[in-house]
């Protein structure tokens, strides 16, 4: 009986350092929260044309690299649009900036100083070079 009573006073000790380690970083999950509070862990970022953070694989429309990159993974870019369609926002996945907003050009194109994007065909041009486009069969 006090060889169970000392293991069981053993396995009710004050916790190990390690495991103090593992709940204060427990805690910290969860709190990278951008400027306008997007929480980047579950995917949201902000958007200037929703004005709220969205998760844009959910809400934007998949663009694809024309070009991979040898020993690379596939990155998607993503497009959002504007209700009234007289903009779009691209998220890239090499951007400086969190999204680019391009100006209505054309019937369905939109454009800034760098790049153009194709809304009838889903094609996004970099400096006039085709660089992501959608899968449109």
């Amino acid at each position: 009986m006090a060889i169970g009573l000392l293991m069981f006073a053993a396995c009710s000790g004050p916790a190990s350092e390690s495991e103090d380690k593992v709940t204060d970083e427990t805690v910290k999950v969860g709190r990278d929260e951008d400027g306008h509070g997007c929480k980047g862990s579950p995917g949201y970022t902000w958007s200037e044309i929703k004005n709220d953070c969205i998760q844009v694989f959910n809400e934007g429309f998949r663009l694809n690299p024309v070009v991979l990159e040898k020993d690379k993974e596939e990155v998607s870019a993503f497009v959002l649009m504007n209700n009234d369609q007289s903009k779009v926002e691209l998220f890239l996945p090499d951007s400086t900036t969190r999204s680019i907003l391009l100006d209505k050009s054309g019937k369905l194109l939109f454009s800034n100083e760098t790049y153009e994007y194709d809304a009838d065909k889903s094609l996004l041009y970099a400096d006039g070079k085709l660089v992501y486009k959608g899968n449109v069969e």
